[in-house]
């Protein structure tokens, strides 16, 4: 009997997959506990909408992300922080704060995760700050840590 899985099962398959299973084990086990519906025409045409659905959705995110790259790769973010005497940040410069002046400054919200600072900024200088804002889909950002007067 061909079944569409409404959840991932270990060892069966994935959420929205089209299976075969035996009689038996769809009917005493899957379809009880709602864990998958019969693969008949109605099933198989709403899998194919909320499919194309999803699809067209995460194409959206796609180009939404694209703009947003464009727009990230033309700023620069400048941070005016206190120094010592040989160029040296006291604590240092965090993807946190790299997402907060992003938003106070050019209002553009980004979660901080996304942006990739290798290591703590932790002196004067311009630096090249990678913010991944969708798979596959890599916006350069550069940051002018300068001191304060």
């Amino acid at each position: 009997m061909r079944v569409i899985l409404k959840t991932d099962i270990k060892g069966v398959g994935k959420r929205d997959d089209i299976i075969n299973a035996n009689d038996g084990y769809a009917r005493n086990f899957l379809f009880p506990k709602k864990l998958a519906v019969e693969a008949n025409s109605d099933n198989l045409m709403k899998l194919k909408a909320k499919k194309e659905g999803e699809s067209y959705r995460k194409g959206q995110e796609l180009e939404l992300a694209k703009k947003q790259a464009e727009k990230i790769n033309k700023l620069t973010l400048d941070l005016k922080v206190r120094a010592g005497e040989n160029g040296k940040i006291f604590g240092g410069i965090t993807s946190k704060e790299i997402s907060e002046k992003l938003k106070e400054k050019y209002n553009l919200d980004i979660d901080k995760k996304k942006v990739n600072v290798e290591e703590t900024i932790k002196t004067l200088g311009r630096f090249s700050v990678e913010i991944r804002l969708y798979e596959g889909v890599i916006a350069k950002l550069l940051v002018n840590v300068e001191a304060e007067k």
